[in-house]
């Protein structure tokens, strides 16, 4: 080890950047774990910036001539200089990393620029559109660039804020649909596992600084090819947490898998966080398939213990007998006796006209009541004891538990009557059960073609997107976690079509919530467009190539389309919404999301406030993405908005703090000089 050192040493002396990269790479095989998850980390990431202005000093990669379908060249350089050949301005570029110095120049217009992912990036937002129906509630955001990148400007405006993070990531199939969805890597790649591993680890550890470490939950959902992976790697990045793994039936009819069983699921991890736990919560009509017949009525329970702890031996305060006595109307409560302590319970004898009831196991041998005299007594002057038809000595006895008795007295079952032995009579016409489901989902409206496809079919006729998550699919995931928060803030950071955003909004309308989704993205083209685009000699960054991306021709779209009813061609959406809130699709909500494009600034110009315009939508986030923004140095120096105030000039803090007293709803002060 130590001889390794030294030649990281003398490698530092010759090239820093490279004795650096040795140094990170020598440290993570010394801190590899003996046990669980092992993987290649060695295989950097970058992504490019098409449209972004080259500047001296840049990373580039230089793109194969316009109308070519080869990938251009791979090796990263640097930007040493620029000048001008035939009036064209033509870059020095200089090879990174090469055993041998390599130079060459290369037309501007035949770059773009490189982010590695270690690289420190100043980030910016820039508005490209907004849609405004929810008054005063928070806004959706949308974020059009590298998730990566957008994780890490989040981590200054939602550090420790995240409520629900649900990601659907690329299932590393090999498939090319959607190249930022399922091809990170090639099919045939021998290490495909480990940079699928590598891919999301780098995101998932940002996720975590992002999720509310005191409630919060992940869920992610996976097919079969990274399941086993992930959950190792999610047991990792959040030792602390609560990792579960659901199964759910999204095509019934089954995906052919050669000689392979059908795919009919897919799997969802919760990964649970400080007190996040799935509450039990009202669902739709499809999911009584999973759900106990009973649910929907008031639950009585057996009086006597079953289970653990349940002989006599285990609570001999609470053996004892119960004397009921059977009449016209049918059996009826006498009295409850007392704590019996003797060797033969056959000694007491009933009241006349009487029988007693002990707690007798069905193999004879003795057990227990769930609850004391004292507590059965009170139980009989509420109706909360019940008794079965009548078998002298063998009668069954219910009664209403705790949790049920809360539902009575809280008016969810209005008791309308008693019956003959005193026990309570409840109305439940109207009471929709809550309830935590199994593991097991095989849920009719989780079904992808008809909740996801087709769905997107009547948002957006024409539009295609590859394997679209059911939107009911989504709602209920986040529904056992944010049904309780009604402001909660929910990301999606691989948010594909977004249905997230639009699962949220269908949650607000259900409880007048006031719940914000932020949605990142990329602009990736479909491989079939991707291909006719770049022989109709057009390039990433050119207009029309983008307008065909994923962002600027599915996501937005669709969540516009969502909340104005309306397809993007303006005519109004047909169908209707289905399970749980059923209306018109045509109605949209009453939501507000606006659209960002991610950028990358220099360091001077932020250091110097000519970034302000891209960096105030960041500040706006920060402060909850709610009300007026800030998009301009102000003048007098201060400027207060509805969520959050800016201080530009020193010497007019008297103003501006007089003007915060003065406003109500700010939250945070920024300071900018």
């Amino acid at each position: 080890m130590s001889r390794l050192t030294d030649l990281i040493a003398q490698a530092k002396m010759k090239d820093a950047e490279l004795g650096n990269e040795l140094e990170r790479e020598f440290k993570t095989l010394a801190n590899r774990r003996s046990f669980g998850l092992n993987f290649e980390r060695h295989r950097p990431e970058n992504v490019e910036l098409p449209g972004r202005p080259v500047r001296k000093g840049d990373k580039v990669h230089v793109l194969p001539p316009r109308g070519e379908t080869k990938k251009g060249d791979q090796r990263v350089w640097r930007v040493r200089g620029f000048s001008k050949l035939d009036g064209k301005r033509v870059a020095k570029l200089e090879l990174i990393g090469a055993a041998e110095p390599e130079e060459q120049e290369v037309a501007v217009e035949d770059l773009v620029v490189v982010a590695e992912f270690r690289d420190y990036i100043y980030p910016g937002l820039v508005s490209t559109g907004k849609v405004e129906r929810g008054g005063d509630k928070p806004y959706h955001t949308v974020i059009n660039g590298e998730n990566f990148h957008a994780l890490e400007a989040l981590t200054f405006t939602h550090r420790a804020k995240i409520d629900v993070i649900y990601i659907d990531p690329p299932y590393n199939t090999g498939a090319k649909d959607w190249k930022y969805n399922n091809d990170y890597v090639e099919g045939d790649d021998l290490y495909r596992h480990s940079k699928w591993l590598a891919f999301m680890e780098r995101r998932l550890k940002i996720a975590k600084e992002l999720l509310n470490p005191a409630s919060s939950c992940l869920i992610v959902t996976i097919d079969e090819k990274e399941y086993l992976r992930l959950g190792l790697l999610l047991e990792q990045t959040f030792p602390d947490a609560n990792v579960q793994m659901v199964s759910s039936v999204i095509n019934p009819k089954g995906a052919a898998r050669g000689s392979s069983f059908g795919r009919t699921d897919e799997y969802l991890f919760f990964v649970t966080s400080g007190s996040a736990a799935p509450h039990a919560v009202p669902l739709g009509t499809d999911w009584k398939i999973v759900q106990d017949k009973r649910a929907g009525k008031l639950r009585w329970a057996e009086l006597m213990r079953s289970g653990s702890n349940a002989l006599r031996a285990d609570s001999p305060n609470q053996f004892y007998p119960i004397f009921i006595y059977n009449s016209d109307e049918g059996p009826k409560f006498h009295s409850v006796g007392e704590t019996y302590l003797g060797s033969d319970y056959k000694e007491i004898e009933a009241p006349e006209g009487c029988v007693a009831i002990w707690p007798i196991r069905s193999d004879g041998t003795e057990g227990n009541w769930q609850n004391s005299t004292i507590t059965l007594r009170e139980l009989l002057k509420k109706g909360y004891v019940r008794l079965g038809r009548w078998r002298g000595d063998q009668t069954s006895i219910t009664y209403v538990y705790r949790g049920q008795q809360k539902k009575v007295e809280d008016g969810l079952f209005p008791i309308i009557g008693n019956k003959q032995d005193g026990s309570i009579v409840v109305d439940d016409a109207a009471y929709q059960p809550t309830f935590i489901p199994g593991t097991q989902w095989r849920i009719p409206s989780h079904n992808a073609e008809q909740g996801g496809t087709n769905l997107q079919k009547l948002l957006m006729p024409g539009r295609k997107f590859p394997f679209p998550k059911s939107l009911y699919a989504v709602e209920d995931a986040l529904r056992f976690f944010v049904a309780s928060n009604p402001s909660a803030t929910i990301l999606d950071f691989f948010s594909g079509s977004g249905t997230t955003a639009h699962a949220v909004m269908r949650l607000n309308k259900q409880d007048d919530g006031q719940r914000q989704c932020i949605s990142v993205t990329n602009n990736e083209v479909g491989a079939g467009e991707q291909k006719a685009l770049t022989k109709g000699n057009l390039r990433p960054g050119d207009p029309d190539w983008e307008k065909w991306g994923i962002c600027d021709y599915i996501t937005k779209p669709r969540i516009r389309a969502a909340i104005t009813g309306e397809t993007p061609e303006g005519e109004p959406i047909k169908g209707d919404y289905k399970f749980t809130d059923e209306f018109p699709m045509a109605e949209g909500f009453e939501e507000s999301a606006e659209f960002f494009t991610l950028t990358y600034e220099t360091k001077l110009s932020v250091d110097h406030n000519r970034a302000f315009a891209k960096i105030a939508p960041l500040l706006w986030m920060r402060a909850g993405s709610e009300g007026r923004r800030i998009d301009d140095l102000p003048g007098q120096g201060w400027d207060v908005a509805d969520t959050y105030g800016l201080l530009t000039d020193l010497d007019q803090a008297a103003p501006f703090s007089d003007a915060v007293k003065a406003k109500d709803g700010v939250r945070i002060a920024y300071i900018v000089f």
